[in-house]
C-alpha cells in the first residue's frame, strides 16, 4: 500500500494565490469572447470544408467558459474564503 503524500499547504496556498493574482487581472468577459470567437472560427472552418480543424477549434468553447466562471467565482468569493475567516476569528 502506498502511503500518502505530504504536500505543504503553504507551498500550494502561495502557488495559487499567486496564479490568481495574474489571472484576476483579465476580464471575465475576455473568457466569454474568447469562446464565442471559437465558436465562429469553428463554424466558418467547416463551412470551409476542414472538418477536423473545426471540431478542435469548436472544442475550445467549453474550457474557455469553466475557466471564465472559475474566475468570476475567484474575484467574487476568493479561493482562500476559509483562511481570511480564521485569521479574523
Amino acid at each position: 500500500m502506498m502511503e500518502p503524500t505530504n504536500y505543504s499547504a503553504g507551498t500550494e496556498d502561495r502557488v495559487t494565490r499567486n496564479i490568481e493574482q495574474q489571472t484576476s487581472k483579465i476580464p471575465s468577459t475576455t473568457f466569454l469572447g474568447l469562446a464565442l470567437g471559437s465558436m465562429g472560427v469553428s463554424a466558418v472552418l467547416k463551412l470551409l470544408g476542414h472538418n477536423q480543424w473545426a471540431l478542435f477549434v469548436g472544442q475550445w468553447a467549453a474550457p474557455l467558459l469553466i475557466m471564465g466562471n472559475y474566475n468570476k467565482m475567484v474575484k467574487q468569493h476568493g479561493s482562500d474564503a476559509r483562511s481570511r475567516f480564521e485569521t479574523a476569528a
